[in-house]
């Protein structure tokens, strides 16, 4: 008889083979699986009892904290649907995805609440605003405390409805070539096809302790929560990135897996290490941007950390591809750092292919450039009340990513430019689009394009090309601080220049691969 793949059947599973193992570690709070189930089902009762039905749409806007953890379990346990939200948006952002999502009800960390606030009144849909507990305190004005009605709700297993694995489970954002971000959905079944692969490929067991240092709302911290959870791992969470913190915790809590952001590695291995020896071994599994062989051995030869570089993206939940060095190529140091540096091979469940513009697969030649595009279980339902930009992405089957990149004659496939108009820097996406029309609205501005040049830190970041309308002023400082008055930070141009004219096409759209590969000069490829 069929069984239907259920995301919260993971948690059982560590119930039921390990009750009084440690689960999570936040702060001084330490709970066991057994615990955890009970707090996820009060959890459940609660939305219930505040009206949450399956299908309903709850958001959360939290740091990787418990109450974010358990929140995934809780919602999903009653056939509802998780919306985690980017804690580094601005107020506007989230009235839009909050509103397009239809959420029911919003949770967010105390820390938080002051993002919310400027739009709480737009957020037509939203009945229930519930805070959250941070250290600062618990409690926030014409705002529901979490723990106090938590505790008021029982441990016992709620009522399940009777679920299909096609049914939506997670409703992640992610900013796209429209500007506005699209709500990607996953089902039961995407979700866990993923992590069956993560299980596979990242060889997670009981004996795992992982370190949340990638944040939650990220295409579900990669499924994390839920794959280390079904293997009976524990789990260490920690609300913000401090490379000492993070050193403290891998030695004092035995953590032996992270996955982050190559950004947060980067402040790793530039850091002050800790006066005693680094003796915790770790895996450190890396996306979001290939590496140089020569970062690879800096990681595994200065922190003598395993390092482990995976490639996907939200609308495959997100894994497509991993580094593994296939037993005959495990050969000298360097060779071995080369293949390291890759996106990989393509994991099992995933069909990974490189296509020219006609759909023909490229030459594995490690030279022929075409547009990566996969199929397989973990890819998304398609784009939340988005049809025509699902069509656009998904055809015969197959997700077209948008990213360009060759393969070579072992399979592996190397990423070298992008054929969206997005950024991705330090592991987000900004939308280059939407950095155009803020620069638009400056009224010296007649002409403006946004691409993504190098950087050290953040792997690349935006950059802006401006033509300025005649008789007018205005200087990089000058656009640098506006863009930042109606940006998030991390979305903000880091720097601008200014032309004359523009290059365009015969038809009049702007060539910005022309104007990319300048910036660019010098690199081996045009993402970093």
């Amino acid at each position: 008889m069929l069984r239907h793949l259920f995301i919260p059947d993971l948690l059982k599973r560590a119930v039921k083979y390990y009750p009084n193992k440690l689960a999570v570690i936040d702060g001084e709070i330490r709970l066991t699986y057994l615990q955890l189930q009970e707090r996820v089902n009060r959890l459940s009762w609660m939305l219930t009892g505040l009206g949450v039905e399956k299908g309903d749409r709850v958001a959360y806007l939290a740091p990787n904290t418990l109450q974010m953890l358990e929140g995934m379990f809780g919602v999903m346990q009653i056939g509802a649907v998780t919306v985690p939200l980017n804690t580094r948006l601005i107020p506007p952002d989230y009235a839009y995805i909050i509103n397009n999502s239809g959420a029911k009800v919003l949770m967010v960390d105390a820390d938080l609440v002051p993002l919310i606030e400027p739009v709480k009144q737009e957020l037509r849909q939203v009945r229930h605003f519930i805070v959250l507990p941070s250290p600062n305190g618990s409690k926030r004005e014409g705002w529901t405390g979490y723990e106090r009605l938590l505790a008021t709700y029982p441990a016992e297993e709620p009522k399940i409805p009777e679920m299909d694995e096609l049914n939506l489970a997670s409703l992640l954002y992610t900013s796209g070539t429209t500007g506005h971000p699209k709500g990607v959905m996953h089902s039961h079944r995407s979700l866990f096809f993923n992590v069956l692969n993560t299980i596979i490929h990242l060889k997670v067991s009981d004996h795992d302790v992982l370190l949340h240092t990638l944040p939650l709302f990220h295409v579900n911290g990669w499924g994390t929560p839920f794959t280390f959870t079904g293997m009976g791992a524990t789990h260490v969470m920690i609300r913000k990135i401090d490379p000492q913190h993070i050193f403290k915790l891998i030695e004092q809590e035995k953590v032996n897996i992270a996955c982050m952001a190559p950004t947060v590695l980067s402040m790793l291995v530039n850091a002050e290490k800790p006066a005693e020896d680094l003796s915790q071994k770790i895996r450190v599994v890396i996306a979001g941007s290939a590496p140089p062989p020569s970062y690879v051995r800096k990681v595994e030869e200065q922190l003598h950390w395993e390092f482990v570089q995976v490639y996907g993206m939200t609308e495959a939940a997100p894994f497509l591809t991993v580094s593994h060095v296939k037993s005959h190529l495990n050969q000298s140091r360097d060779h071995v750092y080369r293949i390291k540096a890759k996106a990989g091979i393509g994991m099992l469940n995933m069909d990974v292919r490189i296509v020219d513009e006609q759909g023909r697969d490229v030459r594995p030649d490690g030279k022929q450039v075409g547009e990566i595009v996969t199929r397989g279980n973990s890819v998304m339902e398609g784009y939340w009340r988005a049809p025509d930009e699902t069509k656009k992405v998904l055809k015969d089957g197959w997700y077209y990513t948008g990213d360009m990149g060759t393969i070579d004659a072992e399979g592996y496939i190397e990423i070298v430019d992008r054929k969206k108009d997005i950024i991705i820097s330090g592991g987000e996406n900004i939308s280059s689009i939407e950095v155009e029309g803020v620069i638009y609205r400056h009224p010296a501005i007649l002409e403006a394009t946004v691409v993504a040049v190098p950087h050290e830190l953040w792997g690349e970041v935006p950059h802006a090309i401006c033509v300025l309308k005649d008789g007018m002023t205005a200087t990089e400082k000058d656009l640098i601080a506006f863009c930042r008055a109606h940006l998030p930070s991390f979305k903000a141009p880091k720097s601008f220049s200014f032309v004359k004219e523009l290059p365009k096409t015969v038809s009049g759209k702007v060539q910005k691969g022309k104007l990319r590969k300048a910036l660019w000069a010098g690199k081996d490829r045009l993402v970093n």
